[in-house]
């Protein structure tokens, strides 16, 4: 068996899946299923589909790609913006693509018209969390503007990102602002914006509370299938599973020690300056396993009366001085973990996948 390994638990990420297409069918939302944190990973992409879900929404082509060989057909999201590098094999690939800048909109058109494929185009609005889109607003000035440019591909939706860079969370204002501009768009351009993408799973909430305004009517999951949690709100969702993956590591050095460093602390090996609290002689075992595997601070020990320590490239250390069971050289610790934490693991080839 290869250390360290993820456990991935394909009854669980089929439950969530089959849970989140039910809520969001209660209020007409279509779920597109998100695969980026698996590196495109081909098992939990069946399993999305398996579940009922359509639409895979991915960041990269390279992962697209790899869907394709391994026999998965789509139909894809490019979630990412595309670069201008990437748009023919984007246009080749791709059923939607989210794009966000007029001349990039035009590429599309014109590679659309050259390899006579319709690709449908959802343009981006940034309704306050300042990644990427059209500031909300322009939205409606620009929009209209790329729409009566386009003769073969179509912007047959808008959409927004919220929560993953200035962590500003979905709510009832900010969707009815993105609602406001398909409005107005419509009375504009005398064309029907069919989608209204509101954002991933840190929206699931509006649903959960009944406070989701009409007019939204497609969500893009990732985390909250692969791992039941919501990393905006810090919480795991009511009525999904947590029990979705487990992280594995090897025990390689079991010693007691002092709890505090002995001599002058400058920075660690990633640039941090770290701080021990005293408190006294700790037995503690250094795993195989680092920072280029995972996020340390993210890991949760399955064993009560355990605690992660630091960690350094390739080495995590664990407390176990209070633990509930007893260890030895070449046993395993079991770890929950973060969604970076997560996407860290499943990008590393040093890391095992296993299928439960």
């Amino acid at each position: 068996m290869t250390y360290p390994k993820l456990v991935i638990n394909t009854d669980a990420i089929r439950d969530n899946s089959r849970q989140i297409i039910k809520l969001c069918s209660s209020f007409n939302v279509q779920l597109v299923g998100v695969t980026k944190v698996t590196l495109g990973n081909p098992v939990i992409c069946s399993l999305m589909k398996e579940s009922g879900i359509g639409v895979i929404g991915e960041s990269r082509i390279q992962n697209i790609q790899r869907l394709i060989k391994n026999g998965i057909n789509g139909p894809f999201m490019l979630l990412r913006i595309p670069m201008k590098s990437e748009l023919r094999e984007t246009v080749k690939l791709c059923d939607f693509v989210l794009v966000s800048e007029p001349q990039v909109a035009e590429w599309i058109d014109e590679l659309s018209r050259e390899i006579q494929k319709t690709v449908t185009l959802i343009y981006m609005v940034d309704v306050g969390d300042l990644r990427e889109g059209v500031w909300y607003e322009s939205a409606v000035e620009e929009i209209s503007s790329v729409m009566k440019s386009l003769r073969k591909s179509r912007i047959a939706g808008i959409g927004t990102n919220l929560g993953c860079y200035g962590g500003i969370l979905p709510d009832r204002e900010n969707m009815l602002r993105l609602i406001e501009i398909k409005d107005q768009l419509e009375r504009r351009t005398h064309a029907k914006i069919d989608i209204v993408s509101g954002g991933n799973t840190s929206a699931l909430k509006l649903l959960e509370d009944g406070s989701l305004p009409e007019g939204i009517n497609q969500f893009r999951v990732g985390e909250a299938i692969i791992l039941g949690t919501d990393v905006t709100r810090n919480r795991s969702i009511p009525g999904l599973r947590q029990d979705t993956v487990l992280l594995e590591a090897e025990i390689i050095e079991m010693k007691t020690k002092p709890s505090v460093p002995v001599g002058t602390i400058g920075r660690d090996a990633f640039g941090r300056v770290p701080s021990f609290e005293d408190i006294g002689l700790r037995k503690r075992v250094i795993l195989a396993l680092g920072e280029q595997d995972c996020v340390p601070a993210h890991l949760k020990p399955v064993v009560k009366g355990t605690r992660v320590m630091h960690g350094s490239s390739d080495h995590v250390v664990v407390d176990i001085t209070e633990a509930n069971q007893s260890f030895d050289i070449g046993d395993t610790m079991r770890f929950t973990m973060s969604y970076a934490s997560l996407l860290r693991s499943m990008t590393s080839p040093h890391v095992e996948k296993v299928f439960v």
